[in-house]
């Protein structure tokens, strides 16, 4: 569970961040934006398998198993997971459920409050008092939103 959890928290950074250039590109189209989100979460999928293979194979000395290659597509796959939320939002804007701007919205709210519950999660598994599992939440919604605000620093 640990494993996944620091690629679902790594996916949904990154799903953030990548929403806020699509949703810059492609102001008017909440198709494109999910489209932009999931070719990304895909792509960094691919990568994170690819490398942890390697690193797998490396440290172990020996030749990667298609039993040891799925094990760790299925673990990385939490990437791609995190971007389900903020994907859904975008889809209702799409099937015009939602405005364009109320759907974009709804998929920061999402993947924010998907952080804000990986801090908890986190937290009950560390048994942590109320403060210190507060103080936790917090950071990994900073994190976040600091890691939205170089993106942006970064595109302008």
């Amino acid at each position: 569970m640990g494993e996944r959890l620091g690629g679902f928290i790594y996916g949904t950074i990154l799903v953030l961040a990548v929403l806020v250039a699509a949703a810059k590109a492609y102001p008017d189209s909440p198709g494109r934006m999910a489209i932009v989100v999931l070719a990304t979460s895909a792509v960094f999928w691919l990568a994170h398998v690819y490398a942890h293979a390697l690193g797998h194979g490396v440290a172990h000395e020996q030749h990667l198993s298609r039993a040891e290659l799925g094990f760790i597509a299925r673990r990385e796959a939490a990437v791609i997971e995190a971007a389900v939320p903020p994907v859904a939002a975008l889809l209702l804007g799409v099937l015009g459920v939602l405005s364009t701007n109320v759907a974009v919205w709804l998929a920061f709210g999402l993947g924010l409050t998907v952080l804000a519950a990986q801090g908890v999660q986190v937290a009950r598994i560390e048994r942590l008092s109320w403060l210190p599992a507060m103080g936790l939440v917090a950071a990994n919604l900073a994190l976040g939103v600091l890691l939205i605000a170089l993106k942006l620093l970064v595109n302008h």
